[in-house]
């Protein structure tokens, strides 16, 4: 798998979208797992309609609302900008959360499409009483293929337990944003040039255009 699917495919694990779970284990799950599978079991019903997955508007629209309660997407923006987050106004920080999220939806929904024929396990879990922060190890099941381990960073946030990092065979995907985001500052010279050009990719792409470059 070469880099660009290798990131796709970590992508896509990160909400386990069409990736069934075994019942028996499913009944089992502690809260940060639940939160994994809930997300995962209203996706893989909605994505078995053909007629509803030919409309990839519709697609991203609907995994942008199943998985905004379960995905803290301020937490990875700041943690993918790093300094530039703290650095950045109330509105650059907004606009750079807004399109990253754009982003990371439509390649989620991209990705729903393109990818078929997996499930998931998920290994146990030790919490202590009152833990707020936890790894939730998993490991994706592909026929022919060995496991691929994938973990979960979890926050509890407000009573819910939220994603903010995946894990993928020891990769992490905000380390992998943050450098790609530190090289477009670095390249544009403004975090505010990085986000116009963001969001003209994100329109692009949601248009059905091809994707321009810059």
């Amino acid at each position: 798998m070469n880099a660009r699917q290798y990131m796709v495919f970590a992508i896509f694990a990160f909400i386990l979208g069409i990736m069934p779970v075994a019942n028996t284990m499913a009944d089992n799950l502690l809260p940060p797992q639940q939160a994994i599978e809930q997300a995962s079991s209203q996706l893989q019903i909605r994505l078995q309609d053909k007629d509803f997955t030919k409309d990839f508007a519709k697609i991203t629209q609907y995994v942008n609302e199943v998985i905004y309660p379960h995905t803290d997407f301020e937490r990875i923006a700041a943690l993918v900008l790093g300094k530039a987050w703290k650095a950045a106004t109330p509105d650059e920080r907004e606009r750079f959360k807004t399109e990253f999220q754009t982003l990371l939806v439509r390649t989620y929904s991209r990705a729903f499409v393109e990818f078929k024929e997996w499930s998931v396990r998920f290994l146990p879990l030790q919490m202590e009483n009152g833990e707020t922060k936890v790894v939730v190890k998993t490991e994706v099941l592909q026929p022919n293929n060995k496991p691929i381990g994938v973990d979960y960073r979890m926050l509890l946030d407000n009573g819910e337990w939220k994603a903010y990092d995946i894990i993928i065979e020891g990769v992490s995907l905000v380390t992998n944003y943050r450098t790609t985001f530190s090289d477009e500052l670095q390249n544009k010279g403004s975090l505010n040039a990085v986000i116009d050009s963001l969001a003209k990719r994100n329109a692009e792409a949601l248009s059905g255009k091809p994707v321009s470059k810059s």
